[in-house]
């Protein structure tokens, strides 16, 4: 979890296609990027999405905004994980680049 600032920008770690833009009562609004090498960014309990399935979108582009949507948020920030292949993985050494 990274705390933010509501309505903060959140970014696409990388270039890919959005293929989940939604919200669940869990976490609130939530948006999937795919990205090459079965890699996956995901970004929940924002306030809102920016970008809708099947927008391509470049790493650096703004897909959300900090919020706390969903039963499972208990302030502003935004959940993110980092799967590659099929596996959630520590996102610390990709954030850090």
């Amino acid at each position: 979890d990274l705390v933010s600032a509501e309505g903060e920008l959140i970014r696409s770690v990388d270039d890919g296609v959005v293929v989940i833009s939604s919200y669940t009562a869990e976490n609130g609004y939530v948006i999937v990027v795919q990205h090459n090498n079965d890699r996956l960014s995901v970004y929940k309990h924002n306030s809102a999405l920016l970008k809708e399935v099947g927008d391509f979108v470049k790493a650096g582009d703004p897909v959300a905004t900090v919020g706390s949507s969903g039963r499972e948020s208990s302030g502003p920030h935004l959940h993110f994980e980092w799967w590659v292949k099929g596996r959630p993985v520590d996102p610390s050494p990709w954030l850090k680049n």
